[in-house]
């Protein structure tokens, strides 16, 4: 899945549109978020208050969703447990089944994509219809999604013209933003009728009143959840928030994070299906809370941290990594800074221990979370997982990837800093003999291909010193 991070990231750095696509669409993306947060004593309030919102309804995550299913239970949403994504698969699978659905139309959903739910309802005779339009693209490309905000940003404008003109009957080849649009409306306009349910994700649970929140520009979300008789909502059991007044905050750090706007154009509360005396609204709402391996990434103090994620994708926006590779390269769901620290704790260090070394450490990703999460720490910790599982069972798959050689040298070099006569003999043995070492050597190989050798200094300080005639004592 996430493997081979690095044979990816180089295919993808030798593709100069891919990268163009990819560094117009970051600057865009980072000046439009540097507008709505000029004003830095407002920002940290802002996030600080976003980050203790997440962390008081993890602090009270299982209560909180036992309120929700309480609440929503109440007001008629029929809420279902997932442990994993075919538990997830079969629930909605069964729900649709039950409802003699055949087509369903989808709002944007990365849960969905987790669960692969497509290809699972395609495999049973169900057609499911992207209708948030860079999830519809990159459906019509027979794509993963790119970025978990804007799912086609790794396409131009060209590309995308010559899929409708493959893809969509009658289509003329154009690059017009607004005919290319006008056609996908017009096709997923036909699907929003004949759909015989809708699904969706949800950005926030409010446990106090048992609703769904969902944000969106382009009212796909809106249509998806009301137009069809049945509403399939998946999600996450992390995104639950305790209180109706946390979703105002979040509100406001969300997609100005994201898009650079003050809010999305449609913000859905969700709280039941149609009343009697309602005109509109779908008959029946199932929410689906999918696990996943949070539960284990939740026991574990420090990565709980993750679980705060509100999916702004500012951290992809602002990483130097992410911008010059693009999304595809993690093989994950999850790309970015994000997917680093998320992706190997769900999918386990031995299928994705390579995504947290994809990284420079530069604390930009942390600069510009707007919930706080500590990033580089948590990529510090799972690559000292990686390497040597600790007690905690919080990290599935810890400890494969080791390098017996690789701890011998750093065991060695832990012994040599700890000896000061140890350290000098080594010191003057690489003064004397390191620039003979060949940069091809196994030990260099690695940090040679991209950067020259190091260059062994002939003295070392203090031998410097003691050759001014300074006493190092």
């Amino acid at each position: 899945m996430a493997a081979d991070f690095a044979h990816r990231a180089h295919d993808a750095l030798n593709n100069p549109q891919l990268r163009r696509n990819f560094r117009r669409a970051m600057d865009g993306l980072m000046a439009k978020r540097a507008v709505q947060f000029a004003d830095q004593g407002d920002w940290t309030k802002l996030r600080a208050r976003g980050a203790a919102i997440k962390a008081r309804a993890l602090a009270r995550l299982p209560d909180l969703l036992e309120e929700f299913e309480r609440k929503a239970t109440a007001n008629g949403i029929h809420v279902h447990w997932a442990e994993t994504t075919a538990d997830a698969n079969r629930i909605v699978l069964e729900i649709l089944t039950a409802h003699d659905a055949k087509r369903v139309i989808k709002g944007k959903s990365m849960v969905s994509e987790e669960m692969h739910l497509n290809a699972h309802l395609h495999a049973h005779g169900i057609a499911a219809v992207e209708s948030d339009l860079g999830e519809y693209i990159i459906q019509l490309a027979g794509e993963a999604p790119s970025h978990i905000v804007m799912p086609c940003i790794h396409k131009d404008k060209g590309e995308i013209a010559q899929l409708f003109t493959d893809n969509i009957k009658d289509q003329p080849y154009t690059e017009d933003v607004d005919a290319l649009t006008a056609a996908a409306r017009t096709v997923l306009r036909q699907q929003f009728a004949a759909a015989d349910a809708g699904l969706s994700g949800a950005n926030f649970l409010v446990a106090e009143t048992g609703s769904l929140v969902l944000i969106e520009n382009e009212g796909n979300g809106r249509l998806s959840t009301t137009l069809p008789p049945l509403h399939i909502a998946v999600t996450g059991i992390e995104k639950l928030v305790e209180k109706l007044d946390d979703v105002a905050p979040l509100l406001a750090l969300l997609p100005r994070s994201a898009t650079g706007q003050p809010i999305t154009t449609y913000v859905n509360m969700i709280t039941g299906s149609r009343k009697t005396e309602e005109l509109d609204g779908p008959r029946q709402v199932h929410l689906v809370l999918l696990d996943n391996g949070r539960s284990r990434v939740y026991a574990d103090a420090q990565l709980r941290d993750t679980l705060r994620c509100i999916r702004c994708g500012a951290c992809m926006n602002h990483c130097p990594v992410y911008a010059r590779v693009g999304g595809h390269t993690y093989g994950s769901v999850y790309p970015g800074p994000i997917g680093k620290i998320l992706t190997p704790q769900l999918a386990g260090l031995d299928c994705a221990g390579d995504l947290p070394h994809a990284s420079t450490l530069c604390n930009a990703c942390v600069e510009v979370c707007p919930v706080q999460i500590p990033i580089a720490d948590i990529l510090v910790r799972l690559r000292t997982e990686a390497a040597e599982p600790s007690a905690s069972p919080a990290v599935k798959g810890g400890g494969g990837g080791g390098s017996v050689v690789e701890n011998t040298v750093w065991r060695g070099w832990t012994a040599m800093h700890a000896n000061p006569a140890a350290y000098a003999l080594a010191t003057r043995a690489l003064a004397l003999l390191g620039n003979f070492i060949p940069a091809a050597a196994p030990l260099l190989k690695q940090w040679t291909t991209m950067r020259s050798k190091p260059k062994f200094a002939g003295k070392s300080l203090h031998q410097l010193a003691r050759d001014k005639g300074f006493d190092h004592e």
